[in-house]
């Protein structure tokens, strides 16, 4: 209270003081003047600017120089503005009084001119002008009239006037409107060329203007083929998909290059002027302009039109460019929010507005952090502390005058989205300061600032008025009020003061930071408590009193405050558009805050996954989704925006499939005449280029007599078809023809009219033209083309078709066939990828050929991107099949298959599947019957939509084999029949094949007899590893047998065979199968039964083991069933071991026993099967090559040996020959080259392991042959001439192997298949005469396929021949043959 009364004593006492000031400032401190005071304020502006008399400039010079003595220089100055703001009042007046007079004196004149025009004869403001136009063209003459009353027109052609009555129907079009005059002329013709004048008059009189029209005659181009002297579009823009921080280029692409009239072009970006800058560049070259974006942000989405200028305004075409948030930081964080903006910046502060994102990551967005930077600079500082809930915050702690950036980031569960696009850059400033100055221009552009400020002393502030709330949001609440008034000249800050309702003390909340400007944000009250405020001005004097308390208000609640999101759209609707693009409109949400906006979601029918339409708001309540894949079916739905978040989803759309909108069809073209009699004209035509979506349901055919004005309609009803006979005609008259088309949405619009046809009967000996010529399965150098015949045969039936072709930009007709061909259908070859054609054909008869008909439309042999094929194939069920999946299809297309272009296939062959875009085509009962050509077309779609594909007699025996394959599959075997001893003695059979399903079935037969699971016959199947297992308790001589094991999953099927006897066997199964006799009989035995190993000196070591040892236990090795001394036995580990020397003199049968009282346990081991030694292998050079060998102190008959070359298994060829010795293994290298170096192994195999010699041949090759005898014997068993590798034969023939042997004595000879001796009865046969061995197989089969080999050998050596054998079955195409063998035939391989 003290500091209010001295506030009331100091006003006291400076009330004289400032009462002069004050009066003096209230006439500044006026803005507004009365409405002609305004009128003419800036015209006495500039005539005090102007004034510059010398008498002034005196006065003022020396009212200054006084002042300053005076050092009241700002009194005097007041005064001064007080008496020139008098004059400024006094010359505004006269002014006034000025403009009165001079609009009083308009109005005169105005009055006087109404006068004077409401009785005026007629004059040409802007006259006829000549025109040049080409033939076919439309012309329009327009001039402008003035004249009052309105003077009436009469046009003149060569001084005649012009009579519409008489006139053809549509020839001309004459308009008078608001005095501009037109005449328009359709379809120019020579006889169109005249001089035309136009006659207006009225009671005031007459005037006339003239122009000439002159038409020129120029090229008939055909259909398609169109002149321009200007570019246009080449392709339409196409919607682009970018990602955010990548950058883009949207270009457009031009037919021709660019005229110097059109490259202003322009780009748009949602309607706004796009200008080249930092954040986008726009080029424009010959053919192309393009818009490019360094760095995408989401903000540069929406709708792209480019503007392209043109002789007759403009033309544009439009796209929409996405922006798909960049991948997430962290997995599931959200999108990036976009569109920061500033408000309501002070010098202090500013209010901080953003747009959520669509993508929330899958876990709701919890908040956003808001970061700034100073303009310039790189270094972001994040300015709260906490995420802030809603898309709105005030930000504090600005430095005045300074320019910042901002930029948000999003904040859910997972973690933080990448930082949105900075904000543009925004200048602190005192917002209030244009309120407290007045500027007052003079001296030709110069100004005098008055600043309210200056002429206010004031030392302690005034305090704040008009506190309140101004934004009350869930984080914050903003606080504003006015500045005291007078303010005075010192800097003010504010303290802000809170209080509860209902209490009386007051509470300073920003006592460390005093706020600048009226406006301040508190963001850490309770929600719910009802808070009241209260400002204090300071400045350099003091601080003023409190403000009057704010009203009352309760925070989180109240008008102002935005709980919750807005709530979804209504009533979400999808229409058709385009073949790629949805309308979608929705209404807007009835409750709550209009919405910022909307974004759209979409999925594929079928799937869970949300897609994101649009990354940047939508404001209107309708939006056409582009970039969508045709003939796929959508779900739509919708989200309201607002500064809370983004609302629940709407309900979804009704699925829609994506296709074009339903509209009327263009109209037809391309009017022919087929046929012509004495009255009557058959008529032909073009169907539209746009059938709107649907079925042509029919068209309606106008014709027009030349020499009268009016047309007739020709028929009433719809005619299906493009072809008319219209009769009633009168001959040697001219006609022309024009239609319309129609389908379920309506009539079309008509067509140009035709060519004028004369009404004369044909009566040439040549047919007439073929017509309707079209492509199909345009590809990027073929193409299909049809016609159908002549209507006209002329003197003879039509014996063929010539067809001519034409490039764009050339009129030179080239003809394709030099025979005529028969059909009306044929294949084009050989056209250049990208390239415009024209085709025309022509018919030909006994009297030769006809007129061409009407060139095809236009045509780019060029694949189309999505261009499908016909897929041939077998299906499930093992039917073949022809599917063919259409990119794009109406509700009214049709599949139409054709086999040889000569019509629908067969119905009771063929069975025809449609569903959705794809048809399938299947063959009830393939043969030979059914081969051909198939082709399929979809109907009533604008683009041409079709592809063929030939059925050859290959193709169909594939397609037979994987179909019976399918109708009859075998399960496939991994591993056959197996038999094991377990620990316990049980025997266990088990058998493996591929993963079965849980249906499979098996059934397992014992000696025709069917086994079940019992505990003695245990039977597993696992089904789902494919394992079949017999567990046998006491295995005994009923056990033994043949086991089969039948199994069947679905249709496939398959059985294996066991024969179970003693030799099944191994010789150490048998020993474990004692296994349970050792454990009832606690004796001796052996745990490791006999083996053998090779030592390094070439010597044959045997090993066993035995275990329930005792020292009376006795220990004795047998040869042939005779003891045998040299053994060593050790009591203490049981192992008992004998090493041979000589093991080729010692080949036989070697025997182990231990024994005691107990009882005794024996094993063997025949070395007959299994022993060798050898050394590493050697490499010697002969003269006919390079010879690798090993010698050998063991080796029997019954061994196998392999050779590898870089670990490729060689056979014995020509150049490559294995064989044997008693002493050497060897590989004789015949001419050896540079492909024979590399790493040689042999594998020697005893029937139990095998063991591997290697040598590596680098650099030998290059070894000089040696002069010398062959590493032989003169005399050793060779084959001389060998087999082929491989060969194949169709079953049921008869096969006949030959070669050669050679050998002193004569070798013995034995044939293995598959590795087993040959036994020849039955049909498998063997003849030798002299060096010459056969083998022959009669009615050879499937199990005759395998790989057979002749093994000869005498005393000095063995050699072998292989060739393996392929059949195959009857229509079957053999794979991988090298040589098939015809039937009856011998096969020799030459030298």
């Amino acid at each position: 209270m003290g500091t209010r009364a001295f506030f009331h004593h100091r006003e006291e006492e400076q009330k004289e003081e400032r009462k002069h000031s004050l009066e003096m400032t209230s006439m500044t401190r006026k803005k507004r003047f009365r409405t002609r005071e305004k009128k003419f304020y800036l015209d006495f502006c500039q005539l005090l600017s102007s004034c510059s008399s010398r008498e002034y400039n005196l006065r003022r010079e020396a009212d200054i120089l006084e002042l300053e003595q005076r050092g009241q220089k700002r009194i005097r100055f007041g005064n001064d503005m007080e008496k020139m703001e008098e004059e400024v009042i006094r010359i505004c007046r006269l002014l006034r009084v000025r403009a009165d007079r001079k609009g009083l004196c308009r109005k005169v004149r105005a009055k006087e001119f109404l006068e004077l025009r409401s009785g005026r004869a007629p004059m040409f403001w802007i006259p006829l002008r000549a025109h040049g136009v080409w033939e076919r063209m439309d012309v329009t003459l327009t001039c402008t009239v003035l004249g009052s009353p309105v003077p009436q027109a009469t046009w003149y052609k060569n001084g005649i006037p012009i009579d519409l009555r008489q006139a053809p129907a549509g020839k001309y079009k004459i308009k008078n409107r608001f005095g501009m005059l037109t005449l328009h002329i359709s379809r120019c013709s020579m006889e169109d060329s005249a001089e035309y004048s136009v006659e207006v008059k009225n009671q005031y009189g007459e005037a006339y203007s003239f122009a000439t029209v002159l038409v020129r005659s120029k090229y008939k181009y055909p259909s398609g083929f169109k002149l321009s002297n200007t570019a246009d579009f080449a392709f339409p823009l196409k919607p682009l998909f970018a990602r955010e921080k990548a950058p883009f280029t949207l270009s457009c692409y031009f037919s021709s290059d660019l005229l110097d009239h059109q490259r202003g072009i322009t780009w748009f970006r949602d309607g706004e002027l796009l200008q080249d800058s930092e954040g986008q560049e726009l080029r424009c070259q010959e053919r192309e302009a393009s818009v490019t974006v360094p760095c995408a942000h989401k903000e540069d989405e929406g709708f792209y039109t480019i503007r392209v200028p043109s002789l007759d305004g403009y033309k544009e075409q439009t796209t929409y460019v996405f922006v798909r948030d960049a991948a997430a930081l962290t997995a599931g964080a959200p999108g990036s929010p976009l569109n920061v903006k500033c408000h309501d910046v002070n010098k202090d502060c500013l209010i901080l507005s953003w747009v959520a994102p669509s993508d929330d990551g899958g876990s709701p967005i919890l908040g956003y952090l808001i970061e700034r930077c100073v303009a310039g600079s790189e270094e972001w500082v994040q300015c709260s502390a906490q995420p802030v809930k809603s898309c709105r915050c005030p930000v504090l702690g600005l430095a005045e005058g300074q320019t910042y950036q901002f930029r948000v980031k999003a904040v859910n569960k997972a973690g933080t989205s990448r930082p949105s696009k900075a904000s543009d850059p925004v200048t602190t400033y005192d917002a209030s300061r244009d309120k407290r100055v007045t500027v007052i221009p003079y001296d030709e552009g110069r100004t005098i600032e008055i600043s309210k400020d200056d002429l206010e002393d004031i030392k302690i502030p005034l305090p704040p008025t008009n506190v309140h709330a101004s934004e009350v949001r869930e984080d914050y609440v903003a606080l504003a009020w006015d500045e005291p008034d007078p303010r005075g000249r010192e800097p003010l800050n504010y303290y802000v003061e809170k209080s509860l309702v209902g209490s009386n003390s007051w509470q300073m909340v920003n006592l460390e930071m005093p706020a600048n400007s009226p406006r301040f944000a508190l963001f850490d009250l309770v929600k719910g408590k009802s808070y009241r405020f209260r400002v204090r001005s300071v400045n350099k004097f003091g601080i003023s009193e409190p403000s009057l308390p704010s009203p009352p208000f309760i925070h989180g609640q109240g008008p102002s405050t935005i709980p919750a999101p807005p709530p979804p759209p209504s009533q979400v609707l999808a229409f058709r558009d385009t073949k790629t693009s949805v309308v979608l409109q929705w209404d807007k949400p009835k409750d709550g805050l209009e919405p910022l906006g909307y974004y759209i979601y979409c999925r594929e029918t079928g799937t869970e996954e949300w897609q994101t339409v649009n990354n940047k708001l939508i404001c209107s309540p309708r939006f056409t989704v582009p970039g969508l894949q045709p003939g796929k079916e959508y779900v739509f739905c919708v989200k309201s925006v607002g500064e809370a978040g983004l609302s629940e989803s709407s309900p979804e759309t009704d699925p829609i499939v994506v296709r074009p909108a339903i509209a009327c069809p263009s109209a037809p073209h391309g009017f022919v005449l087929l046929h012509c009699g004495k009255t009557e004209m058959t008529i032909g035509w073009k169907a539209p280029k746009r059938k709107g979506g649907t079925k042509i349901l029919g068209y309606f055919l106008d014709q027009h007599d030349h020499s009268e004005p009016d047309w007739h309609e020709v028929n009433t009803q719809p005619i299906p078809r493009r072809v008319c006979t219209v009769s009633s005609l009168q001959q040697g008259h001219l006609y022309e023809f024009r239609a319309r088309a129609m389908n379920r949405a309506g009539v079309g619009e008509v067509s140009e009219p035709s060519d004028l046809f004369r009404c004369e009967e044909w009566t040439m000996p040549e047919p007439g033209p073929p017509y309707d010529v079209r492509c199909t399965e345009v590809r990027d150098s073929s193409l299909q083309l049809h016609w159908e015949p002549p209507l006209y045969q002329g003197a003879g039936p039509v014996t063929g078709y010539f067809i001519d072709l034409c490039e764009e930009g050339s009129e030179e007709w080239k003809q394709i066939n030099k025979q005529p061909t028969a059909t009306t259908h044929m294949k084009v070859s050989d056209l250049e990828t990208g390239k415009c054609y024209i085709f025309r054909v022509r018919a030909l008869n006994k009297a030769g050929v006809g007129p061409p008909s009407l060139p095809s439309d236009p045509v780019v042999a060029k694949t189309k991107p999505g261009t499908n094929e016909i897929e041939l194939g077998v299906d499930e069920e093992g039917f073949i099949y022809m599917a063919f999946e259409a990119p794009e299809k109406n509700d009214s297309s049709e599949f139409i298959w054709s086999k040889d272009y000569e019509g629908p296939p067969d119905a009771d062959r063929v069975q025809i599947e449609e569903k959705g875009n794809r048809s399938k085509l299947i063959l009830k009962e393939p043969s030979e019957k059914d081969l051909g050509v198939y082709s399929v077309e979809v109907t009533d779609v604008d683009d041409d939509i079709s592809a063929s594909c030939t059925l050859t007699k290959e193709d169909l025996d594939k397609l037979l084999k994987r179909s019976h394959e399918i109708r009859n599959p075998l399960i496939k075997l991994i591993s056959g029949w197996n038999i094991d001893v377990l620990e316990k003695g049980e025997v266990r059979l088990w058998l493996e094949v591929e993963k079965l399903s849980p249906n499979a079935e098996l059934h397992l037969i014992f000696n025709d007899k069917e086994l079940t699971s019992t505990p003695t016959h245990k039977i597993n199947f696992v089904r789902e590893k494919g394992l079949v297992e017999l567990i046998i308790q006491d295995f005994c001589a009923d056990d033994k047998g043949m086991y089969t094991a039948q199994l069947k999953d679905g249709k496939a099927k398959n059985q294996f065979t066991l024969v179970l006897m003693d030799e099944a066997f191994p010789q150490e199964t048998r020993q474990r199968h004692r296994y349970r006799h050792f454990c009832s009989f606690p004796g001796p035995h052996f745990i490791e039964n006999l083996t053998w190993k090779i030592l390094e000196n070439c010597e044959v070591l045997l090993t066993c083991k035995a275990t329930n040892l005792r020292k009376d236990t006795n220990f004795q090795w047998f040869f042939n069933h005779k003891a045998r001394a040299g053994g060593v036995f050790d009591p203490q580990t049981g192992i008992g071991t004998l090493q041979i020397s000589k093991v080729k003199h010692q080949t036989g049968l070697y025997k182990a026993v231990v024994s005691d009282n107990r009882g005794e346990d024996s094993t063997q081991l025949d070395l007959t099967k299994g022993a060798l030694s050898a050394t590493p292998l050697k490499i010697q050079p002969t003269e006919e090559g390079i010879k690798i060998y090993t010698d050998v102190k063991y080796y029997t008959d019954y061994m196998k040996t392999t050779w590898y070359h870089k670990e490729k298994r060689l056979e014995s060829r020509d150049r490559m020959r294995a064989g044997s010795t008693m002493n050497q293994i060897w590989l004789h290298i015949l001419d050896p080259t540079e492909a024979d170096k590399g790493k040689y192994t042999l594998e020697l195999f005893d029937g139990k392991s095998s063991h591997k010699l290697s040598t590596d041949l680098s650099g030998q090759g290059e070894l000089k042959k040696l002069k010398g005898s062959i590493c032989s014997f003169p005399g050793r068993a060779r084959v001389v001439q060998g087999l082929p590798d491989v060969a194949t034969i169709m079953e049921d023939k008869t096969l006949c192997l030959t070669c050669c042997v050679s050998g002193d004595p004569y070798p013995e000879i034995t044939w293995f298949k598959n590795e087993k001796v040959i036994v020849f009865k039955d049909r498998y046969k063997m003849d030798v005469k002299g060096s010459v061995v056969t083998i022959t197989i009669e009615k050879v089969c499937n199990e005759d396929t395998g790989k057979y080999s002749i093994y000869v050998k005498n005393k000095y050596g063995s050699e072998t021949g292989q060739v393996t054998i392929s059949v195959y079955k009857h229509g079957e195409i053999p794979i991988e043959t090298e040589q098939e063998i015809p039937a009856e035939i011998t096969t020799k391989k030459p030298k």
